[in-house]
């Protein structure tokens, strides 16, 4: 079984950044796609950004320009640079990972806080 641990959140002012990593226990070149997701409190969990394993890469729109997803594929990672926070960016972030003939995996989850 796959297993996803999240690392990186923690409380950060409005303007501030952050560097989410997600390590797998897997090599992540089985992944046809990882991403990352939030939910925020209230609100349904969305997509942030993907990344395929050709290194494409897509956002939602309200973090484009702020936010770059990236693979390391050494070490099993995929990160996800935050820079430029709001406070609307306040979520726990999930990293999933999506192969092919298998159930996705998730992770636990990391809680990110942007303070005005």
């Amino acid at each position: 079984q796959v297993q996803l641990v999240e690392s990186g959140g923690g409380l950060v002012q409005a303007g501030g950044s952050l560097t989410l990593s997600c390590a797998a226990s897997i090599s992540i070149l089985r992944f046809s796609t990882m991403g990352w997701y939030r939910q925020a409190p209230g609100k349904q969990r969305e997509l942030v950004a993907v990344i395929t394993g050709g290194g494409t890469t897509n956002y939602v729109e309200s973090v484009k320009g702020r936010f770059t997803i990236s693979r390391g594929n050494a070490k099993n990672t995929v990160d996800l640079q935050m820079s430029s926070l709001k406070p609307e960016d306040t979520a726990v972030y999930y990293c999933k990972a999506t192969r092919t003939w298998y159930r996705d995996a998730w992770g636990q989850g990391t809680l990110v806080t942007v303070s005005s």
